[in-house]
């Protein structure tokens, strides 16, 4: 029988990957207050290990870069170590794993820290529903915007975010610059009205992320940093008005620099701002020549057939991993995926429940 082509090994640069599925990256708040991975993590990205490649949650790099409930770090020598329980039970079981460096920008809020608003390229607010904070659900705020002095500072910071992870043992990271948070807030004219060499121009706007993705690239020999976009996306107030010309001019750009892939969020499941036709695939197969991940409301047989025509090289898959561990044993099997009913205990802080107690298949007989 022939093996199917998400099924395949697949050798992403330097690194041997046993399958092309990805698992995207979930945030969870299994951390705690101190924002410090625990063995609970461990256990559930151990038990998802066989996955290709598995995207951690989004975790930030520095105090200012917060803004959600019991997500981890990776700012401090007690993140690290914890970070370091979780690679070391993934590799044990023969995995690899990519760290997602976070900053929320203006999607956060100045109850996470001590009174200060969040920070973002633009003093734009985003329009919609309260968040929740230390303090409970709070409206929106608008941000303040950033002095072209502060953001090497904050290109620093993901810097040495990078160069933790390395240390941490983890195989590579992935700059997130999706989902309106604070690189994609820079890139989108939507919430950039920046008129220094931050802002204005599609390539001034493009700027920010590529000083990341170089500050990032310096803490790894080869190619083991990618990069994750939402060009369709609504999240965060999200969706500008010259997209395409926006994200595929990043892409091209990205393409120019040492990315080990680039991950889009192309699916519609997320929600879709509706300005134009929706970007896909092959809109940035055209600009960036590199190995490039598909996301967002997949199936197996989407997942195959993305592959299988060369429009992606891998497929991310985010909510069936909640409650299939083993998503990918059962893409081999033809088993039936696990649903999982429960969404509040998915991204609480509610310990084993809704994380690790959903059981691998077990076929009859």
């Amino acid at each position: 029988m022939t093996t199917p082509r998400l099924l395949e090994p697949y050798r992403l640069q330097d690194l041997e990957l046993p399958n092309r599925v990805v698992m995207a990256p979930l945030t969870r708040s299994r951390a705690g207050a101190a924002r410090i991975p625990n063995a609970t993590m461990a256990e559930y990205y151990a038990q998802r290990s066989s996955a290709g490649l598995i995207i951690s949650e989004a975790t930030t790099i520095s105090p200012q870069a917060n803004g959600w409930l019991e997500s981890p770090g990776i700012y401090t020598d007690e993140m690290a170590a914890g970070w370091r329980t979780v690679t070391d039970a993934v590799h044990r079981r023969g995995g690899r794993i990519f760290l997602q460096l976070w900053h929320m920008g203006r999607a956060s809020h100045s109850s996470f820290h001590g009174g200060g608003l969040p920070v973002a390229p633009s003093a734009v607010k985003i329009n919609g529903d309260p968040i929740p904070t230390p303090t409970g659900k709070q409206p929106h705020e608008v941000p303040r915007a950033l002095e072209t002095r502060e953001i090497p500072g904050i290109v620093a910071d993901y810097g040495r975010a990078s160069a933790r992870a390395r240390e941490a043992g983890f195989d590579g990271v992935e700059v997130h610059a999706a989902n309106g948070y604070l690189i994609d807030q820079f890139l989108q004219s939507r919430t950039n009205l920046r008129t220094d060499d931050y802002g204005g121009s599609i390539d001034r706007r493009i700027r920010f992320l590529r000083e990341v993705v170089e500050a990032a690239a310096a803490a790894w020999p080869g190619r083991r940093v990618g990069v994750r976009l939402s060009p369709n996306g609504t999240f965060n107030d999200m969706g500008s008005p010259n997209y395409r010309e926006q994200f595929t001019q990043a892409a091209a750009a990205l393409d120019r620099l040492p990315l080990a892939y680039l991950h889009v969020v192309d699916g519609l499941a997320f929600g879709f701002h509706g300005l134009g036709d929706p970007m896909t695939l092959a809109d940035f197969r055209a600009a960036f020549r590199g190995p490039l991940i598909g996301n967002c409301g997949y199936t197996q047989a989407a997942a195959e057939a993305a592959i299988e025509s060369g429009q992606a090289d891998l497929i991310a898959f985010g909510r069936p991993y909640i409650s299939n561990p083993d998503l990918v044993e059962r893409f081999r099997s033809d088993w039936p995926l696990a649903e999982a009913a429960d969404m509040a205990a998915w991204y609480s802080p509610t310990g084993a429940k809704g994380y690790t107690d959903f059981p691998a298949y077990q076929p009859r007989g």
